[in-house]
């Protein structure tokens, strides 16, 4: 965002102010007789206020300029997300202004803010007509941050806008971890998986993972334990429990490690001693006559 101004006094001092409503008052220092300055990104739906505060050799001259959400107040999309999954995939969801018109459209449009690219929604999910949200299959032009701008039309009132910046860590939900084993001994079961194909290459250490392990009773659940491992190069969990055991199951999900946001369940994977290790001893109970005497 660039804001300019007519310069023609020398300057002494200079200095731009954007008030955001959020983020409070952002300002940024600027050289002699320059006349302009650049803001990063931020959201202005919610409008905001930029001053210039200039020294001249004569006087100062502070000068503001309101910039304001034009268009009917409600008529913005709102409970506006979104969230990546798969890795590949990120869908995009929104609601109807609670004073919108009948008429109203929605559009979609995303800019990365390292690149500037920008392009709009390919594919709109609609709600008897109108545009309530984006999937897109392809997130290859999508940074680290990105802005996010939904506008509308309408033939009756102007469309408020709405916009949002995201950061893609932030919005992904991760999938279940990969080659999920279970290897046992007569004391313990060792489980072991790989981390999920994420948007970005991520550490181990960046995950934490939930483990449900429940034990297997006819065909029904008991038992259960749920328990939280962080993410390592290892990636294990042994598990207490002594042969010979019942069968098990475990099922793995995926967070970051510092925002809890989980991932839906793996497959679960059974477990239990093998047959062919398990014994038995058979106890035979015999009642002894009273009548026959003992030798």
């Amino acid at each position: 965002m660039e804001l300019s101004w007519d310069c023609k006094e020398n300057t002494t001092y200079l200095e731009c102010v954007m008030i955001h409503k959020e983020k409070g008052p952002i300002e940024i220092m600027l050289k002699e007789n320059e006349c302009h300055c650049k803001f990063p990104d931020y959201s202005l739906h919610e409008g905001v206020t930029f001053m210039v505060k200039v020294n001249s050799i004569q006087r100062p001259i502070p000068e503001t300029l309101v910039y304001t959400n034009s268009g009917g107040k409600g008529t913005a999309a709102q409970n506006f997300s979104c969230f990546i999954y798969n890795a590949n995939f990120m869908n995009c969801t929104w609601a109807k202004g609670q004073a919108a018109p009948d008429d109203v459209q929605y559009f979609l449009y995303i800019r990365d803010l390292k690149y500037r690219r920008e392009r709009e929604c390919p594919h709109y999910l609609e709600d008897s007509g109108t545009h309530v949200g984006c999937h897109l299959e392809d997130l290859s032009g999508l940074a680290y941050y990105n802005y996010f701008l939904v506008n509308g039309t309408s033939q009756r009132t102007g469309i408020q806008f709405f916009d949002s910046i995201l950061y893609w860590k932030k919005i992904e939900i991760y999938s279940p971890p990969n080659n999920i084993s279970v290897h046992c001994n007569v004391s313990h079961c060792l489980i072991q998986w790989e981390k999920p194909v994420t948007r970005h290459n991520l550490s181990n250490r960046e995950f934490k993972y939930q483990l449900d392990i429940q034990r297997l009773k006819n065909k029904e659940h008991s038992g259960n334990q749920l328990i939280e491992v962080s993410g390592n190069w290892e990636n294990k969990y042994n598990f207490p429990s002594p042969e010979p055991r019942a069968k098990h199951t475990v099922k793995i999900r995926t967070s970051d490690a510092r925002i809890q946001r989980w991932g839906s369940w793996s497959q679960p994977v059974e477990f239990e001693t093998p047959a062919k290790h398990q014994s038995w001893v058979s106890f035979l109970l015999m009642k002894r006559n009273p009548f026959i005497p003992r030798n």
